[in-house]
């Protein structure tokens, strides 16, 4: 049996989802929300965007996971939440190496990033700047950011993949018998 071939569809998706991550938090956090003078950093900003009859930027802070759950601020939760992350991101690295199609490793490439790009703001920061929100009119969604829709597109890829991959009957292939 070959060695698996190294994952360049999810390696590639990885560092663009934490590059476009990290510079879409750098651009609004530093550009667009932070007010004259304020330093500090997580900071309250009174900025809110209208783009769209549905769709904002408004920045917040998440302490906690996803969607704001365990958002208790402690730094024990912090610390807890990044080594959790951590943990997980590596378990995803290691599937996306071994995975065995393209599709696989380019969903799990996107977890990887956006796993990423939050463990940065999380490990700096103590928090995770969020400011894409959609809404209708008293329905909000949380707001969220780059690495959440890359984790979430990802996610949606691998449950595809998952659904849709042809089940082996343990019979091998004539391309993988030499035939």
């Amino acid at each position: 049996m070959a060695a698996p071939s190294l994952p360049r569809a999810g390696l590639a998706c990885a560092v663009a989802g934490v590059v476009l991550d990290q510079a879409s938090k750098v651009y609004m956090v530093e550009r667009v929300f932070r007010p004259e003078g304020v330093t500090e950093t997580p900071f309250v900003s009174p900025v809110v965007i209208d783009v769209l009859p549905f769709f904002q930027f408004r920045l917040s802070w998440n302490e906690g996971i996803s969607f704001s759950l365990f958002n208790s601020g402690t730094e024990t939760a912090v610390a807890l939440l990044l080594a959790v992350t951590i943990a997980i991101t590596i378990v995803m690295t290691v599937w996306m190496w071994r995975a065995p199609r393209s599709w696989l490793q380019i969903g799990l490439g996107l977890i990887v990033g956006g796993a990423l790009g939050n463990i940065i703001d999380r490990a700096s920061i103590g928090a995770v700047a969020d400011f894409l929100h959609v809404y209708w009119q008293d329905w909000h969604f949380p707001t969220f950011n780059i690495a959440d829709t890359c984790i979430t597109i990802g996610a949606i890829i691998v449950l595809l993949d998952a659904l849709f991959e042809r089940p082996h009957d343990g019979k091998q292939e004539p391309a993988e018998r030499g035939a």
